[in-house]
């Protein structure tokens, strides 16, 4: 729960704005049944505002993911199943927890011809890199981002990383690197052009 909207929360606003009823589904292994399940149901709602939002929340152990890869696996397949997407948010390969690394191993084995943009999530790992993609965010939606992050996810909020400055901070790191105030940034393990068509 929470690394979507973390990871990827402004530029989920920023193409949910631009295009209203534009498909979302959104997987969450771990937080089910439980109030981390209620407030990602509130935060992608907000994240996603106009947008056809489908939200699976399952109930994997947080942090266990390699013991349940067999869940994980079957959850990320079936999802698959389900949608045809133009492009896939999920957590970068190199990122040190295990539970988001692992979940990186398994996207491009169910959406193997597909955009995968892996977000990156601030923590004490210091596992921040060089990334390839990036997404200039407005001022608004870099404030309205932070907004969200506080208002709905109040589990979190006692954490020492979980902050404005925490998360405007990353922002601005990235919108440094791409010329603009604000952006996320993303890694790209694979990307198909197509320059002569």
């Amino acid at each position: 729960c929470d690394d979507i909207a973390i990871g990827a929360g402004g530029t989920l606003l920023t193409l949910c704005l631009a295009r209203p009823g534009v498909r979302v589904d959104a997987l969450v292994l771990s937080g089910g049944g439980s109030e981390r399940e209620q407030e990602e149901q509130a935060a992608l709602a907000a994240f996603c505002p106009g947008a056809d939002l489908r939200l699976t929340v399952l109930k994997l152990p947080d942090g266990r993911l390699p013991a349940h890869w067999e869940e994980a696996k079957a959850a990320v397949e079936e999802l698959r199943e389900q949608t045809e997407p133009d492009l896939v948010l999920a957590p970068r390969t190199d990122d040190a927890h295990q539970d988001h690394r692992g979940l990186a191993k398994l996207v491009p084995t169910a959406f193997r011809d597909h955009l995968v943009l892996g977000y990156e999530i601030v923590k004490w790992d210091g596992d921040l890199g060089r990334m390839a993609a990036y997404q200039p965010l407005s001022t608004e939606i870099a404030e309205q981002k932070v907004r969200l992050l506080q208002e709905h996810y109040p589990s979190q909020r006692h954490r020492p990383w979980y902050d404005r400055e925490a998360f405007l901070g990353l922002a601005r790191i990235r919108g440094i690197e791409c010329h603009e105030r604000y952006a996320e940034a993303f890694a790209v393990t694979k990307l198909t052009l197509n320059l002569g068509g």
